[in-house]
C-alpha cells in the first residue's frame, strides 16, 4: 500500500541539502507522495531547489499528521529531536546519518536510492524502542517529559558534586554522591552512559540502567533493573545549580522543589529496520570490534 513520507533534517548541517533534494528528485521519478517539513522546505527553496505546493507542509502540524513515515536527514541528536515531535505518534522513523557515530540513525546517504525502493514496495521492518517518562513532584511542565535515551541530572556551574537518594519501587536502592545520575533505556546504553563505562543492552532487553557519573566512592557501578520498575530521585542538596535533560533537551534547577518520578512510558517510538541489518552488525561497525591495527614495530 502506497505511503506518504516525510522529510525532515537538521538545517545546520551543510552537507546534507545535496542528498535531500536527490531524495525528492527520486521520490518524484517513482511517483512516490512525500511532504516536506516547513524548515527544511524553506532551506531547499532559499538554495534554488522548486517544490510544488502539495510538496511542502504548511505547518508542522500538517506534517505530522501528513506523513506516515518520516525520512530524518542528520545524526542521532536529529532522530532524537524527531522523535520528540512526534511525541507518541506511531509513525516510524527512518535515520539517515549524516553526524559522527551513529546508532539510531540506520542508513547511509550513499544507501538512500536502494532503500527508498524497499520503502516503496513496504520490504521494510518496524522495531519499537523502549521510552522513558518522568514526572516532577512539583507537578511543573517539563519541555519534554519523556526520553528514548536517557534522562540525566547534573551539576552546573561551579557547583560542586551532588547528593541524590534514589529509590526503586519505594525501596532505597543509593544515595549517590556524585556529578550526576543517568537513567537510560537500552537504546541509550550506547550513548552517554557507554562514556561511563556502563553495559550494553540489546534493544529488545526489558530494563533500565542507572548510571553514577564520577561518584565519589568508586565500588558505586551502573546498575541494571527492570523496566516495570518504579525510580524516585530526589537531590538532597536542594540550593545546589544542576540541569535535569530529556535526550539533550535541558531543564534547568528543574529538581529544586522536589524530586522526579521515571518509569517506562506508554509508547514506543517506531524505528524503521531492513532485512539486511541487525542490531550486532551495527556494533561491531561503528565499535570496530575485531578491527585489524597496524603494528608500528612489525
Amino acid at each position: 500500500m502506497p505511503i506518504t513520507l516525510g522529510i525532515t533534517g537538521n538545517t545546520q548541517k551543510e552537507r546534507m541539502w545535496d542528498p535531500v533534494a536527490s531524495l525528492i528528485e527520486e521520490l518524484r521519478s517513482i511517483h512516490t507522495r512525500f511532504v516536506v517539513h516547513p524548515e527544511l522546505a524553506k532551506g531547499l527553496i532559499d538554495r534554488g531547489s522548486m517544490l510544488q505546493d502539495n510538496e511542502i507542509a504548511p505547518t508542522i502540524s500538517y506534517f505530522l499528521e501528513t506523513a506516515e513515515l518520516i525520512i530524518s536527514f542528520g545524526g542521532d541528536g536529529t532522530l532524537l529531536n524527531t522523535a520528540h515531535l512526534l511525541g507518541s505518534r506511531p509513525t516510524p522513523i527512518l535515520g539517515v546519518n549524516h553526524g559522527r557515530l551513529g546508532f539510531l540513525a540506520q542508513i547511509e546517504g550513499s544507501e538512500l536510492q536502494h532503500r527508498v525502493q524497499q520503502l516503496k514496495s513496504g520490504d521494510f521492518m518496524v522495531e519499537e524502542r523502549v521510552v522513558l517518562q518522568a514526572t516532577l513532584e512539583s507537578k511543573e511542565p517539563l519541555l519534554a517529559n519523556f526520553a528514548l535515551n536517557e534522562f540525566t541530572i547534573q551539576r552546573s556551574g561551579d557547583t560542586g558534586l551532588l547528593t541524590f537518594e534514589v529509590t526503586v519501587n519505594d525501596v532505597h536502592l543509593n544515595t549517590y554522591w556524585a556529578d550526576g545520575l543517568i537513567v537510560s533505556t537500552p537504546t541509550g546504553s550506547t550513548a552517554y552512559s557507554l562514556a561511563l563505562g556502563g553495559p550494553i543492552m540489546a534493544p529488545g532487553c526489558r530494563s533500565i540502567l542507572i548510571s553514577p557519573i564520577a561518584p565519589h566512592t568508586l565500588t558505586v557501578r551502573p546498575i541494571v533493573i527492570p523496566d516495570v520498575a518504579k525510580i524516585d530521585i530526589r537531590l538532597l542538596d536542594q540550593g545546589k545549580s544542576h540541569v535535569f535533560t530529556s535526550d539533550g533537551i535541558n531543564h534547568p534547577n528543574a529538581l529544586l522543589s522536589g524530586g522526579v518520578h521515571i518509569e517506562k512510558a506508554q509508547h514506543h517510538v517506531k524505528l524503521v529496520r531492513f532485512s539486511d541489518q541487525d542490531y550486532f552488525s551495527t556494533l561491531r561497525n561503528k565499535l570496530m570490534w575485531g578491527a585489524h591495527r597496524s603494528n608500528p614495530g612489525s
